[in-house]
């Protein structure tokens, strides 16, 4: 996802179900940068060796880098630029492993007009298994508040 493809929503474009999926395949880079961004070097990410010998049998992806493509979701499509995130929960269902492709998907739960926020249920599939799930608070900028509209 690039910047060219940010979609923003005002929160009065919004409404209860809308619903957007972002596609990532977890490559071995994005493990090894994601390591040097947030100092967790566990060698269950980085060593095929150490790994092995987990109950996983192998390489798995941090659990934060595959719920900072939620992130990705928020800040560029649903609600997308302009958008703040408040909170989020998050419950890791099972590992993502080098090779897999994610589907993150955001969905609009609850529109709350004090403060202009939503609340977004989220989730990570890899194929058919879900592997994170949770729910996102995000304050939505108002048309009125924009400059020009």
């Amino acid at each position: 996802m690039s910047f060219q493809e940010a979609t923003s929503h005002f929160y009065e474009d919004l409404s209860v179900g809308m619903r957007e999926t972002y596609l990532k395949t977890v490559l071995d880079s994005d493990v090894i940068g994601f390591a040097q961004i947030s100092g967790d070097h566990n060698p269950i990410h980085l060593s095929e060796h150490f790994a092995a010998r987990t109950r996983f049998g192998g390489r798995i992806a941090h659990g934060l880098y595959t719920a900072s493509l939620i992130s990705a979701v928020l800040g560029m499509r649903l609600p997308g630029p302009g958008a703040v995130y408040l909170s989020q929960t998050l419950k890791f269902r099972a590992p993502v492993r080098i090779g897999d492709v994610i589907a993150v998907s955001v969905e609009v739960a609850e529109l709350i007009e004090k403060g202009s926020r939503a609340r977004l249920t989220c989730e990570a599939r890899v194929d058919n298994t879900l592997v994170l799930d949770g729910e996102a608070m995000v304050m939505v900028p108002r048309r009125a508040d924009q400059p020009g509209f």
